[in-house]
């Protein structure tokens, strides 16, 4: 498959294993709906993707596959729905569309938000699984991304730096923490979906997602100035007039396009030892500093 049939492919088995999950036990009907609203907004589902392409490269993906792809899902949609809340980057936009606040109200889209970051851990222990062991494993790969561990330190990193002048080692800091986590570990639960992957090879991995969830938060900060806000989906230069720390800013435009160059190439030569298997890995990287949006 190439990369677009690829992506046909994870996004129509992660979005519907995640309407069969949401189905199963409807809360009340505003919540459902803004929960929904988030999740099914047309997301690209790069996160997804990594996790099936991971598990690609040992074996077929199977149910504990789709409970992780989806759980990230879910995490990734209730931090965005808390990102664009007054609170936070206060933004109006989201891929298009009003964000969760503003479609709802301020309360709805927290409680949206909480929900989906619950609902998350409720696939991933779900008892049909039937695998106690690598679901375990699984829960703790997620939510070490996802705590204070992972992306709500990049996200306190990020708050507390607005205004500063900050140097690119705790720019980088920030990012692995907020967006590369869980690009990290949407790759490593794909691999051990599949109980498969030795601790090599995991190695191996983890340095691919380090380089490309790096790469994917500097090739946003470029296009944050480089494109427009149809295309993007959300305002234009929104963290520049929020005055944050962003690559472009430290390095300049170039600068932050040769340092996207730089990760992309790292992690094509971190992947190689996978061979032609890794190929949509290979496509995904190429997407990540390639897209525009």
């Amino acid at each position: 498959m190439n990369l677009d049939q690829f992506s046909q492919y994870a996004c129509q088995r992660v979005d519907a294993f995640l309407k069969q999950q949401l189905d199963l036990y409807p809360p009340a009907v505003n919540l459902q709906e803004a929960m929904a609203y988030s999740l099914f907004n047309g997301g690209k589902r790069v996160r997804p993707m990594l996790t099936y392409a991971t598990a690609s490269l040992f074996a077929d993906p199977n149910p504990l596959t789709d409970a992780s792809a989806a759980a990230i899902e879910a995490i990734h949609a209730y931090s965005l729905i808390h990102d664009d809340l007054p609170a936070m980057d206060d933004d109006d936009l989201r891929r298009g569309k009003p964000t969760n606040h503003i479609q709802f109200d301020e309360a709805t889209a927290i409680l949206a938000g909480d929900a989906l970051q619950t609902f998350a851990f409720e696939m991933l222990s779900a008892a049909t699984l039937n695998n106690d062991k690598t679901q375990l494993q699984l829960i703790r790969e997620l939510s070490l991304a996802a705590g204070r561990h992972g992306m709500i330190t990049g996200q306190m990193i990020d708050l507390a730096n607005v205004d500063q002048n900050i140097s690119i080692e705790t720019l980088e800091q920030m990012h692995a923490h907020k967006t590369g986590a869980l690009i990290r570990a949407s790759v490593r639960m794909g691999a051990l979906s599949t109980e498969r992957a030795t601790a090599q090879q995991l190695t191996a991995l983890d340095a691919y997602a380090a380089a490309i969830g790096l790469a994917f938060q500097v090739q946003d900060d470029i296009i944050d100035i480089t494109s427009d806000t149809q295309t993007l989906g959300k305002t234009q230069f929104s963290d520049e007039e929020a005055n944050k720390p962003t690559y472009p800013k430290l390095l300049g435009l170039e600068g932050a396009q040769a340092l996207a160059k730089q990760l992309h190439d790292q992690a094509i030569k971190d992947i190689s030892p996978f061979g032609e298997a890794a190929r949509p890995l290979v496509e995904l990287a190429n997407y990540i500093i390639g897209r525009n949006h």
